[in-house]
């Protein structure tokens, strides 16, 4: 008896056991449940319950507001009616849809040649800024090189300039001063006591006067004859008179001479003298007024220049030298008169008329009886 019973047991907790396992299958949840875990799986299957019995009379009104729809069917005639309206409109339709299709396909086309033109106009963009950064290169190139040309000008006009004030004659007969000499290019011209100057220096200053008084008088002719003719030979200048004799200009100078010596000053003296009448009788031709017309800053009178002779015989050292101070400042007068009328100089470098001479009393001051070169 107690047998049968445990075997009776024994397969009813089998049979219990199978059944927790389907229901476990089935419910996705183990078992067996506790009270609590039941609670709760109860409710949710309520809740379950009452949302399929809200879709049942959801479906049940849905079916019979299609039953009732059912009895407001079209007859045949309404409804060949409509389909032949729907059809009109689905005709319509298509066209229009075949005309849009139509415009797509032109604003296609359209649009491919815009991106063209546009792929053409980006690429003329990119050479012409190209060719745009190609010419500002160059012209800012150009400019630099004008620029350059025009300061080049300008030094250059600035060279001119200072060539159209300077003078052969002024820059190659240089007349100043040393002391109680006067100097043509560094040369002096005299002796004194205490200043014994070599006959070679003397010699080479006469050269020079007699240089530049030659050039004057040649560049002059025929308008200017003058009888007494300057021979410039160096340092051992001639003068001849109207009757072709010839005087020697250079030293050294001894009693036998000094005759000759003398002679050839004073026949010197005489040619510039008559060098300067001709100047003035060109400005008075000219209509300078009369105290503008050229004259020398010393008055020439035979053999003496400012009262002083230029003769060397029976004559102080310091006379002589004097009266050859005078000589080449009458000589420089001549030839600023010489540069400002002649083609040696443009007139307009002078600041003067064409026949007028600079005021010489802004180039020499005079002192009594002395003058000084400047």
């Amino acid at each position: 008896m107690n047998l049968t019973n445990a075997s009776g047991f024994h397969s009813s907790m089998t049979i219990l056991k199978r059944a927790f396992e389907i229901a476990t299958g089935q419910t996705q949840v183990e078992q067996p449940l506790c009270l609590e875990c039941m609670r709760v799986l109860c409710d949710k299957y309520d809740k379950e319950v009452e949302d399929v019995y809200r879709d049942i009379r959801a479906y049940e009104d849905c079916l019979q507001q299609i039953e009732g729809e059912s009895r407001d069917i079209l007859s045949e005639a309404d409804f060949l009616k409509e389909k032949a309206k729907i059809e009109e409109e689905q005709r319509r339709m298509e066209a229009a849809i075949s005309e849009i299709e139509e415009q797509v396909g032109k604003v296609n086309i359209e649009l491919k040649d815009l991106k063209s033109k546009s792929k053409l106009f980006k690429e003329l963009e990119e050479r012409y800024w190209h060719d745009f950064n190609s010419f500002q290169f160059q012209n800012t190139s150009h400019q630099e090189e004008r620029d350059a040309i025009l300061a080049k000008i300008d030094v250059s006009h600035a060279h001119l300039e200072s060539l159209k004030r300077t003078n052969v004659l002024n820059d190659a007969f240089f007349i100043s001063n040393d002391g109680e000499f006067a100097t043509i290019n560094h040369f002096r011209l005299g002796r004194l006591p205490k200043i014994p100057v070599e006959w070679d220096e003397i010699n080479a200053a006469w050269g020079q006067a007699c240089l530049l008084l030659h050039t004057m008088v040649q560049y002059l002719r025929p308008k200017f004859s003058c009888k007494i003719k300057i021979l410039p030979m160096g340092s051992y200048p001639r003068i001849m008179d109207s009757n072709n004799n010839t005087y020697e200009l250079f030293g050294p100078v001894n009693l036998f001479w000094s005759t000759r010596y003398d002679r050839a000053m004073t026949l010197f003296l005489t040619c510039l003298k008559e060098f300067a009448d001709f100047a003035n009788s060109m400005d008075q031709a000219n209509d300078i007024p009369p105290q503008k017309c050229f004259k020398l800053a010393y008055k020439i009178e035979n053999d003496k220049v400012g009262n002083y002779t230029i003769t060397q015989s029976f004559n102080k050292q310091e006379n002589w030298t004097k009266a050859l101070k005078y000589t080449l400042c009458n000589l420089k007068w001549a030839m600023f008169w010489f540069i400002g009328n002649t083609s040696f100089q443009p007139l307009s470098a002078m600041g003067h008329s064409p026949f007028e001479i600079p005021n010489l009393g802004s180039l020499y001051t005079k002192h009594g009886n002395d003058s000084k070169m400047k």
